[in-house]
């Protein structure tokens, strides 16, 4: 199992210098090629890396760039065109790759073997040899204790100009638990970020995230002020690199709460871990005339919800801790009734669900984690799930 660990660097001015006029010579490399491709050109990788000797002669600054990052560009553009014939064939939205914004910083992947690492400081190569050497070895300040042995080392900055290395490791899983049909399903939603049912009979609730709700105020306040002014005025960039700057600051909280979640969501769950395969784009409402509150409710699936990246954390901490992750459907799994199967509709404003036919009354999102609960130990094959007294309880047919 791959872990990446990330760690703020210091850099002086004139190795943050080198940095970006680096990231600036493999950005516009990566765009050149790019640009050859939507003008008709065939991708091959192998004739991508032979174009890189002309590249050098026509740009001789390119010389002043370690090899092994120009290399990488020709493998991340791979990887997207990769990528971009996958959902072709598989009759996917295609979105070809897109150019890199020069106002974003292109990220330099270096192997792990060519990085040195004293004490806290961290050497990263640059281009050329001896004296033709233009600019001197980057030497980084660590912020923190490094995992050894790592295999890449990825160099980022954000919007507040603040340098990063990120670490990436092998990392061996944890031996699996013992398999006792034990349990958790968790019923992903918005009011709250995950509602649980184990098979104890025990709710888990973990609240969304409500600070955005600030943020967006912030943001909206800032965008309403850029658009008074002309574009590339000194007012228009100043406005801009604050919105940057609380942008980057609610992601920060965002990812700060969802690693806390995710971690205490996966320590809940004694041996398995069961979601629903639920995507962002089913909990957008598919309506042609979109009201104030379906806007709001859009809005706060997809920009503040983070379920992507909330899932691919619950993977690899679960894998790290030896317990399994399933991803199961939940098709009607909050339209029918846990109690005896009775289905109705319920839209997103019915927060409760109540049954006509055996009188169950219960929060939605506790209902439909009971049903996927259920769902998951009907695959089981040898064990079975009842209901006995609200609590959930598992038999072996063994």
């Amino acid at each position: 199992m791959l872990l990446a660990k990330k760690i703020r660097i210091n850099v002086s001015r004139q190795d943050a210098n080198t940095l970006d006029f680096m990231q600036a010579k493999c950005r516009a490399l990566y765009n050149w090629h790019l640009s050859q491709l939507k003008a008709g050109a065939q991708w091959s990788l192998y004739d991508a890396k032979k174009t890189l000797q002309q590249s050098r002669a026509v740009d001789p600054e390119i010389n002043a760039v370690y090899g092994k990052l120009l290399q990488e560009v020709f493998f991340r553009l791979d990887d997207a065109m990769k990528a971009f014939f996958r959902r072709v064939k598989a009759g996917e939205t295609p979105g070809f790759p897109r150019y890199h914004s020069r106002h974003k910083f292109f990220t330099l992947k270096y192997p792990g073997m060519y990085i040195r690492i004293e004490g806290k400081t961290l050497t990263l190569p640059t281009g050329g040899r001896g004296s033709s050497k233009p600019f001197p070895d980057i030497r980084a300040i660590l912020t923190e204790t490094v995992p050894i042995p790592f295999r890449e080392v990825a160099i980022t900055k954000d919007t507040e100009g603040a340098y990063y290395a990120t670490f990436l490791r092998d990392v061996s899983e944890s031996p699996k638990t013992a398999d006792d049909g034990s349990a958790i399903a968790y019923d992903l939603g918005i009011k709250t970020l995950a509602t649980g049912y184990s098979t104890t009979g025990r709710f888990v609730h973990i609240g969304g995230f409500t600070t955005y709700r600030w943020y967006n105020k912030q943001l909206d306040h800032i965008r309403s002020l850029r658009s008074r002014c002309r574009k590339g005025s000194r007012r228009y960039r100043y406005l801009t690199q604050v919105y940057h700057r609380v942008s980057e600051k609610k992601r920060r909280k965002q990812r700060d709460f969802l690693h806390k979640a995710s971690t205490f969501l996966t320590r809940q769950a004694e041996r398995a871990i069961v979601l629903g395969d639920l995507s962002q784009q089913q909990m957008v409402q598919k309506s042609r005339k979109a009201t104030k509150r379906t806007k709001g409710l859009h809005r706060s699936v997809q920009n503040e919800w983070g379920l992507f990246q909330f899932v691919a954390m619950i993977r690899y901490k679960a894998q790290r801790t030896g317990k399994d992750l399933h991803i199961i459907s939940e098709r009607y799994t909050s339209k029918d009734c846990s109690g005896c199967g009775y289905r109705q509709d319920m839209p997103l404003w019915k927060r409760t669900y109540q049954c006509p036919q055996c009188g169950l009354v219960m929060d939605r999102d506790e209902n439909s984690a009971r049903n996927i609960l259920a769902r998951f130990l009907a695959r089981l094959g040898p064990y079975s799930a009842q209901m006995q007294n609200d609590v959930l309880s598992v038999s072996s047919g063994i």
